[in-house]
This record gives structure tokens, C-alpha cells and sequence, in this order.
């Protein structure tokens, strides 16, 4: 125990407090429990240490990781008894998907400690999201994706604005404080923005280190597969960060990766829900829209240059962007007409260049261009979408 208080002191001391991420504000954070997910390297463990510094008392409250080496010879039961003997009020436990059968003691912990608040947290969507089955009444699941290119502003360059709404955003009710030419952070953004760790010199190695993980352990694991369906999976991705953009035929997937057919749907939705892809789906209702994937696109721009780098097309980079945004605040249909619908809205993307001919026809149909640094009427830069959360 005195390990895990030192470990838990050590990263209280260290957790840095001048960005607090857009998913802070949405989180009940006085229940009783509940889970926090997200894929790895966006943040979740930083912002859990931040509530802890701002918030609560140090002398009742402790921060583990799953993984530590406490737990090769006890168990979480173990922990939370005899922390609630020492009278702790706040237990918050990162990184538990790594502990085996990790659901059922976190029942039993949630069960039997009425007053111990249990806060769970872990890069592994699909397996807690699996393990929460049965408590998912009971302890509320919150989901996190990476930097918008506002909170990157923030925290590579200092430059600090409120979230824009779509209202305020549509009517060009918008400025980034001191930046008179958005552009060139904003590329640089598209390249190593959307992660915390953007900011490290080894950026490009951790980046594709992420996505071994994921690839090669996260999701076999969910599945109880070998590695040989990591391979697959690592090929399947690499199918998709390579094509402009990835329009899913699956007889053509199979015979490129050797995949069975059957499969293939499946792996990309686990692949979506691991944070690596991301599949824009038809916006025709009911049962018939269920499953309908139009377009799949990597998760962020940033895998593309990581993982394509040579076939960075920048109509894709555009879309992926534009959709990887827009997701939190709307829901990204397929337009029959255009590139997207979202919430009634169509949108149009492209360059400077790009005309009004695809919704000429549309009410509230807008045309998003790249390469512009202000928007007019109803054209509107495609960097400011960036500004949403």
C-alpha cells in the first residue's frame, strides 16, 4: 500500500492543470461511481488527476493503475478493504482493463462500499464497455476523444478561447484571440495535434506504438483471439489508411486480406470502437439505416500522416477531419446530395476552389472550404469547426 500512495503522490505532484479537457464539464463527477473511456493517449488519466488536485483531499482519496505490481498478489477487493479501512472516501482506478475478472470485483466493491466513491478509467473501450454490462444502471459510462484543434491551441501554443457554438459558428461569430492566420497551426494540427503527447520529439514512434497495442493486443484480447487476427486487423487498418477515402466492399476486403467475408464487418465496428477508424453510416432511419457503412475513414488525421504518410490525400484529410469534429457535438450522417448531413445541415467540403453546385438545391446546405481564412454568406472555414469543443 505505501507503493501505490507514492505512486498516487508522485503523479498528483506532476499532473499539469492549465488545460482542462472539454469532457470535464460533462462528467457527474460527484456520483457514487462511474467509468471513464477513451482511446489510448488522449487524456483520460491526466484529467482524472486533475479533478483529484483541484477538488478533493489528498489524505482520503488514492489513484492506482491496474497494472501495478500490488495487484500480482492482491486484488481490487483487497485494495478497496483496506483503503476504506484507512478511511478513504475516493478511489479512483486507471488503466482496469489490464486486471483480469475485473467487472465482478468491481461489483462487489460497488456493492458492498456504499459510501466509497469508485471511479474506474481504461483505454480498452470494447472490453469495458463489455465489462460494464451488468452495471451499466448503476455506474454511468463517459466517453473522450482526443484535442479539438481549439484545446491544442491551448496546449501547444498557449492560446486560449471559449468553445464556439454551431449557432455562433454558422453566423461567423468567431475569433481565436491574437492568431490572425489560423492556417499553419491548423496543418500543423492535422499532423500531430489531435493527441496530448503530439508535443513529444518521438511523436510518430508512439503514435504507431498506440496503434500496435490496439491493433495487436486490445482488440484480440476483447476477442480471445491469437495473434495472427491482430495481424489481420493491423492489415485491415492499413487497407483503410491507404485508400481516398475507404469505401467498404467486403468481397474486395477479403480477397486484398485474406479475411473471411463473414468477419469483416465486425472487425471494423471493433476497430471503430477502439478509437483506430471511424465508418460514416447512411442516413436512411429504422432497421434499414442499422449497419448501412457509406465511407470508413481513419479515426484522426493524425494516423493518416503517421500511417500513409506518401498517400495523404487531402480530400481525405479534409473529410476525416471535418468528421472526427463534428462527432461530439452532432451526429455525421452520409447526405444523398453532398459529403455530410448532420442534425438537418448539409455540408459540402473541399478547397478554396469549391463551387455550390452540390447544394444548390439544399436548405441549410453550406460549403466548408480548406485554405480560406474567413468565412462569408454560407461558406465557412473548414479549421473553425475545430473550435466546437
Amino acid at each position: 500500500m505505501e507503493q501505490l500512495f507514492e505512486y498516487f503522490r508522485r503523479k498528483y505532484r506532476e499532473v499539469p492543470t492549465d488545460l482542462i479537457r472539454y469532457k470535464y464539464n460533462e462528467i457527474g463527477w460527484e456520483g457514487r461511481a462511474f467509468g471513464l473511456v477513451g482511446p489510448r493517449g488522449v487524456g483520460k488519466s491526466t484529467m482524472l488527476l486533475q479533478y483529484i488536485k483541484q477538488n478533493l483531499n489528498v489524505t482520503d482519496t488514492l489513484y492506482v493503475s491496474a497494472d501495478q505490481l500490488y495487484f500480482a498478489s492482491h486484488t481490487l477487493i483487497d485494495l478497496a478493504d483496506s483503503f476504506y479501512k484507512m478511511g478513504g472516501k475516493h478511489l479512483f482506478i486507471d488503466e482496469i482493463h489490464k486486471y483480469d475478472g475485473w467487472s465482478a470485483e468491481v461489483k462487489q466493491i460497488f456493492d458492498s462500499y456504499s459510501d466509497l466513491q469508485l471511479v474506474i478509467s481504461g483505454s480498452s473501450i470494447l472490453d469495458i464497455t463489455k465489462g460494464m454490462a451488468d452495471l451499466s444502471r448503476r455506474i454511468p459510462i463517459y466517453e473522450m476523444q482526443g484535442l479539438s484543434f481549439r484545446e491544442y491551441l491551448h496546449l501547444f501554443h498557449g492560446i486560449k478561447m471559449d468553445v464556439v457554438s454551431m449557432a455562433d459558428l454558422l453566423r461567423h461569430d468567431y475569433a481565436i484571440p491574437g492568431l490572425e492566420h489560423p492556417l499553419p497551426l491548423f496543418n500543423d494540427y492535422l499532423r500531430r495535434g489531435y493527441y496530448p503527447f503530439g508535443k513529444d520529439v518521438a511523436f510518430d514512434i508512439e503514435l504507431a506504438q498506440v496503434v500496435a497495442q490496439t491493433m495487436e493486443s486490445d482488440i484480440p484480447m476483447y476477442l480471445n483471439a491469437n495473434v495472427s487476427v491482430g495481424r489481420k486487423l493491423k492489415q485491415l487498418l492499413m487497407v483503410v489508411a491507404e485508400s481516398v477515402p475507404f469505401k467498404p466492399v467486403m468481397q474486395k476486403i477479403a480477397d486484398v486480406t485474406g479475411i473471411s467475408r463473414n468477419y469483416i464487418q465486425d472487425y471494423l465496428m471493433y476497430m471503430e470502437r477502439a478509437g483506430m477508424i471511424a465508418q460514416l453510416r447512411d442516413a436512411v432511419g429504422g432497421i434499414r439505416g442499422l449497419g448501412k457503412i457509406e465511407k470508413v475513414y481513419l479515426d484522426n488525421t493524425n494516423l493518416i500522416y503517421v500511417l500513409a504518410p506518401k498517400r495523404a490525400d487531402i480530400g481525405n484529410v479534409r473529410e476525416t477531419f471535418f468528421m472526427n469534429q463534428m462527432r461530439v457535438v452532432g451526429d455525421v450522417m452520409c447526405s444523398p446530395v453532398s459529403d455530410f448531413l448532420v442534425d438537418g445541415m448539409t455540408f459540402e467540403i473541399g478547397g478554396r476552389k469549391k463551387g455550390q453546385k452540390q447544394i444548390a438545391e439544399v436548405e441549410n446546405g453550406y460549403v466548408v472550404k480548406d485554405d480560406i481564412e474567413a468565412g462569408y454568406a454560407n461558406v465557412i472555414p473548414l479549421w473553425a469547426f475545430g473550435l466546437l469543443y
